[in-house]
């Protein structure tokens, strides 16, 4: 069966109701053909998000809506691969309740974010050809023009990975339209001695693990192998990405099952449409 992943938005929520209201639906799942897998809380934010095995978004609404009447605001499918991704790779506990996998201490950033990499096209080539400074003009006006971007649309520079940098956003529309705005920015530059700066760019949706400002785990992953599988001036970002943009007005095209080096189930994907 599909794989969802299901978003509560609960003013003053609490991790003890939550608790209570995982109970009631694993009374009701069996009638539908459901499991609920596995949740998380957010206190702070409002929000918790159900891991759950069902034939339909439907058939998962429905077990909320008898067991206690908390339907989800948004169910997004997710692909089997990444479901760890998206609600971490920790046990669980006898409530049903994701926790924290061994070692990762209070710093643990368990919100789902959305992963962007952006990719300098050719950049060892440009070295050569146009001279070390020459290049370094372009790496320093790629990093102005993603540096605007995140500034504009709330994203996080995480680091510099030498030949682009990689972004966090609590916003999948954000981080969409950061990419859209990095790539309209860059075509509207000439080129240097006639070598344009090309960039891809790649995104994933997840539940990355934070530790000492940085990123990992698989969503940081599968958002760096999209960036490398996507073509020069191409935006390229996994389905989660896609499901949590609808109705913003986003367009995307399909580009099917894409094979990935490390993950064992091809990733479903989608070129955002300019």
């Amino acid at each position: 069966m599909p794989l969802y992943m299901d978003v509560h938005e609960i003013k003053g929520v609490t991790a003890a109701a939550v608790a209570e209201a995982h109970k009631a639906d694993m009374q009701k799942q069996a009638q539908y053909g459901v499991e609920y897998v596995k949740y998380w809380v957010n206190e702070k934010a409002g929000k918790v998000f159900c891991l759950v095995d069902a034939p339909n978004p439907d058939a998962a609404n429905c077990v909320h809506r008898e067991a206690h009447g908390l339907l989800a605001g948004r169910i997004v499918e997710v692909e089997p691969d990444v479901a760890e991704a998206l609600m971490g790779g920790g046990e669980i506990n006898e409530g049903g309740a994701a926790v924290s996998a061994p070692g990762i201490g209070p710093g643990l950033d368990s919100g789902i974010r959305t992963i962007l990499f952006t990719d300098i096209v050719g950049s060892t080539m440009l070295t050569q050809q146009l001279g070390d400074d020459a290049a370094m003009q372009l790496v320093h006006l790629h990093d102005d023009i993603v540096g605007a971007a995140l500034a504009a649309l709330t994203g996080r520079r995480v680091k510099h990975t030498g030949d682009g940098i990689m972004a966090s956003f609590a916003s999948a529309t954000c981080a969409v339209k950061a990419a859209k705005r990095i790539q309209q920015a860059l075509a509207g530059h000439e080129g240097h001695n006639g070598h344009r700066l090309r960039v891809r760019i790649g995104a994933a949706a997840g539940e990355p693990v934070e530790h000492k400002g940085d990123l990992f785990g698989s969503t940081v992953q599968l958002a760096a192998r999209l960036c490398a599988h996507a073509q020069p001036d191409q935006i390229l970002v996994s389905n989660a990405v896609k499901e949590l943009c609808i109705g913003k007005g986003l367009k995307f095209t399909a580009v099917g099952m894409l094979s990935l080096k490390g993950f064992d189930q091809p990733v479903h994907a989608h070129v955002i449409d300019a």
